[in-house]
């Protein structure tokens, strides 16, 4: 309800005052109930009559987001207003003036929030603008600490760093043929097979039984597949091929710090190893799905599991804000031990998840499926730190692309980006030099 007296006009149904009634565009201020002030622009269609403007109707209220998108700012900048990330599409979110918690999810549609600015406005709340702000510095943050991984290339003599080479003949191998070089400074003589010294196999046929096998062929159908290809060898050469690579892409790898997210899961899955039933400890990112660390126990209950935790601390150095786990108890007891603290904000242990809704671990449940499949074809592991473990991590992080991220690999989402059409040879190359 609109009236006018000496140009002020009063919204009562709002409690809204108005002031400056003759501009068509006006500002106003709205302290009731909210926290926080909120600047709102109304737009409305004026008409003149002798001499008086008068407001018939408003047709148009637009909330200026300013405000918000300092406070959401604010909200995701103080490291004692902790933002939770549940899911891929579910955020939670603590109140700035009382105790409650919101949940800000992601619709097809854009965000929403369960607050009650955006439940009864319809706008874009604080809340929105906080976790908007959170996964922008996230990326900022992945962007700047990014690692790339270049591949080798073969313009550079490796004794004086000089450009000035030339081809110098073929020289031909019992398998393959290799490429010669040589430098017009310093006068040596060299080929371009770094990682691959003395092997009899070319590096492409030695990544290619490599990707075979851990995509799920056992090692025997790896050696018909080369067999087809003109190159005979024994299935405990590829076996050794596996052992060496894995272990030295392992090493160089370990160097690396992935920038994971705040969210991590964890689970078990049972493996036979020399016909024994074991099970595989894994603890994974929620967000980029990097496999993070693993271990080998005899037993589940009763199994400490702290050993887990602090070795992916080690690796990522830093801590989770939410663990999301099954109820078995272990991951209770290496959650207080390794991650709990007094200091604000507190992490969350999530332990009572769900076949559905939020609250579940399916993409946990994911990768235990990944690495059960790979497991069956070899039909059991020989050894606790089987290459096998070990080389489908590897795997699983930097060579395969996932349809959940794009087809991207985790290792991309984690800010580590690996050059060339053949990530095995770029990876060896690198790991070698």
């Amino acid at each position: 309800m609109f009236y006018n007296r000496s140009r002020y006009v009063a919204l009562y149904s709002s409690r809204l005052v108005i002031r400056n009634a003759d501009r068509k565009f006006l500002s106003v201020f709205l302290p009731f109930g909210h926290g926080i002030g909120l600047v709102i622009h109304v737009y409305i269609f004026s008409t003149w009559l002798n001499i008086t403007l008068i407001y018939p109707r408003v047709y148009y209220i637009n909330v200026d987001n300013t405000i918000r998108q300092d406070k959401g700012k604010e909200i995701a900048l103080n490291p004692n207003q902790q933002i939770l990330r549940i899911n891929d599409y579910t955020y939670h979110v603590k109140s700035q003036t009382t105790k409650r918690e919101y949940d800000v999810i992601q619709t097809e549609t854009g965000w929403i929030c369960t607050c009650p600015d955006h439940s009864f406005r319809k706008i874009c709340c604080k809340h929105i603008h906080a976790v908007e702000f959170s996964i922008k510095i996230r990326n900022e943050v992945r962007q700047r600490n990014e690692v790339m991984i270049e591949q080798m290339t073969n313009d550079k003599c490796p004794k004086c760093q000089s450009r000035n080479i030339v081809k110098h003949g073929i020289r031909h191998n019992q398998k393959y043929d290799l490429q010669r070089y040589s430098c017009k400074e310093c006068k040596s003589r060299f080929s371009f097979n770094l990682g691959f010294e003395g092997m009899t196999a070319s590096p492409k046929t030695i990544t290619s039984a490599m990707q075979l096998y851990f995509t799920g062929e056992s090692l025997r159908n790896v050696t018909k597949f080369l067999r087809l290809q003109g190159v005979n060898v024994a299935h405990s050469t590829v076996y050794g091929w596996i052992k060496k690579y894995t272990n030295l892409m392992e090493k160089y790898l370990e160097n690396i710090t992935p920038q994971v997210g705040n969210t991590w899961r964890a689970d078990e899955v049972w493996v036979k190893v020399k016909g024994d039933k074991k099970y595989l400890f894994a603890l994974m990112d929620d967000e980029t799905r990097f496999w993070i660390a693993k271990e080998v126990s005899d037993k589940k209950e009763g199994h400490d599991a702290s050993g887990l935790f602090k070795q992916a601390k080690e690796i990522t150095k830093t801590s989770p804000k939410l663990m999301i786990t099954d109820g078995l108890r272990s991951y209770n007891d290496a959650f207080l031990k390794e991650f709990w603290t007094q200091k604000n904000p507190r992490p969350v242990h999530i332990k009572h998840i769900r076949m559905s809704g939020d609250m579940n671990n399916n993409k946990m449940e994911r990768l235990n499926g990944e690495f059960r499949d790979r497991e069956k074809v070899a039909r059991g592991l020989k050894k606790d730190d089987s290459p096998l473990i070990n080389g489908y991590q590897i795997f699983h992080n930097y060579i395969r692309p996932h349809m959940g991220l794009e087809n991207q690999t985790p290792a991309d989402k984690v800010g580590i980006k690996i050059k060339g059409d053949n990530k095995w040879i770029t990876l060896i190359q690198n790991a070698s030099r």
